[in-house]
């Protein structure tokens, strides 16, 4: 799942720093130049697309979809376990649903072969293929977060539920904080790092 959650968070960053270069070029053409590439806003619309459903599956993997976790804290354990159990499977069925009316969609669209109304006039194909594929990795970590969850169901390791299928708390967040810092070397406050071949910390 980290695998996945890096590859999806690197193509998104990847998609988001293209559309950035092609806004500036397009910006310093129009005051410059007085001519436009026609299209910068096309592409725009297909990379935000396709970028949100990757963030979809990032979002998921980091335990980062908004739950009201000001309420959950506060439950009792036996129902805020319930409430767990029943949230991965609700939000892996709306990826599903959403996968499914993507692909009809898509099934449409190469039906009566469309094409954007715009100046590229683009075959829609191409990017709701895209946009398809993104959203299938979004199902995906879906239905393997569920698998697990209910693995663990079935193992009655209902603590185990709550810690990793509960919503990120702050002490979680300061956790993984401490834990990228000492990742990068860096020392948090009232620490020391050890340096490599010194043998000092």
């Amino acid at each position: 799942m980290k695998q996945i959650e890096r590859i999806a968070a690197s193509l998104f960053g990847i998609g988001f720093l293209t559309l950035a270069f092609a806004v500036a070029v397009e910006t310093i053409s129009r005051k410059v130049f007085n001519r436009s590439l026609q299209g910068v806003d096309e592409l725009g619309g297909y990379i935000l697309s396709v970028g949100a459903a990757m963030a979809f599956a990032v979002t998921l993997c980091g335990r980062a979809h908004i739950r009201i976790d000001i309420v959950h804290d506060r439950l009792p354990r036996a129902l805020r376990i319930l409430l767990n159990l029943l949230a991965t499977p609700a939000l892996a069925a709306c990826a599903v649903a959403i996968f499914v009316m993507a692909g009809y969609s898509l099934r449409d669209t190469i039906a009566f072969n469309a094409t954007a109304q715009t100046p590229w006039a683009t075959p829609l194909k191409y990017p709701q293929t895209l946009w398809l594929a993104s959203l299938g990795v979004f199902c995906l970590v879906a239905l393997v977060e569920t698998a697990g969850l209910l693995r663990l169901a079935l193992q009655g390791r209902f603590d185990e539920i709550d810690r990793r299928y509960g919503p990120r708390g702050t002490k979680d967040e300061l956790a993984e904080e401490l834990a990228d810092i000492k990742a990068r070397g860096v020392a948090a406050p009232g620490e020391t790092v050890e340096t490599k071949g010194s043998g000092r910390s």
